[in-house]
């Protein structure tokens, strides 16, 4: 056998939500979203109940789906320059500071064994590619509303969730010659079972009650991350 032969190619598929920010990335950008006109001072309430039944109850499809549907409906119409300006304002104010110094560094680490790094999420594509560049992802696989006349026409063209983050995975490794049995995923929701059973190094992050159980079950890891502190929660842009 070659010694010098090159290994399988790898990718790290890391969930968003929960697993490399520590809240809803839709919570995260709804005072920004406020402060710029687009989102309604009931919609940030909304948002701030939503993320509080998460954190008691955990996902699950009923709650995953009204919750798509309350913010399909909010964010029709909205201009798509508009949201990737908010974005690109709050990267560094609101989404940065909510990594998790863990994950962060887990992402690191998978692009200094040479693994390429891919981000799979429910987000916006809008809201999620920003984060990847931050994070210097290779892919980001992401939602996509339609767009008609430089505006979200409330259509999703793609869904990024539970069995579609599956499919979007398989078709990126297809495409780009990655081993999925050499690969690793991490998500803190059941609802990305999915994604972990796609791959040979599954890993649950932070995990909901039901995913707790499944990863006791198969023998997956468990990753704990702690919140980043309040002291740390606003951050500068890097120089350079």
């Amino acid at each position: 056998m070659d010694a010098t032969a090159p290994g399988p190619r790898r990718v790290a598929l890391f969930d968003v939500d929960r697993t490399l920010v520590a809240r809803s990335t839709v919570l995260a950008l709804a005072r920004p979203m406020h402060a710029a006109g687009l989102l309604p001072l009931r919609a940030v309430a909304r948002a701030l109940r939503e993320q509080a039944a998460f954190t008691l109850a955990g996902a699950d499809h009923r709650r995953m789906e009204r919750g798509r549907a309350l913010l399909v409906a909010q964010v029709t119409g909205w201009e798509v320059s508009a949201v990737r300006a908010v974005v690109e304002q709050a990267l560094h104010t609101h989404l940065a500071p909510l990594l998790f110094a863990e994950a962060r560094a887990l992402v690191r680490r998978h692009q200094e064994r040479g693994d390429a790094v891919a981000l799979v999420t429910t987000a916006a594509h809008e809201v999620a590619e920003p984060l990847g560049r931050l994070l210097g992802a290779d892919h980001v696989l992401a939602s996509r509303l339609a767009v008609e006349g430089g505006r979200w026409t409330g259509v999703l063209d793609v869904h990024a969730y539970g069995e579609q983050k599956a499919v979007l995975a398989r078709a990126l490794a297809a495409e780009h010659g990655y081993d999925l049995a050499a690969s690793a995923a991490y998500t803190d929701s059941v609802t990305d079972l999915p994604l972990l059973e796609l791959v040979g190094l599954p890993h649950a992050v932070n995990p909901d009650r039901a995913l707790r159980r499944v990863a006791r079950a198969r023998g997956w890891p468990v990753l704990r991350f702690r919140p980043p502190s309040r002291r740390g929660r606003r951050c500068p842009p890097p120089s350079g």
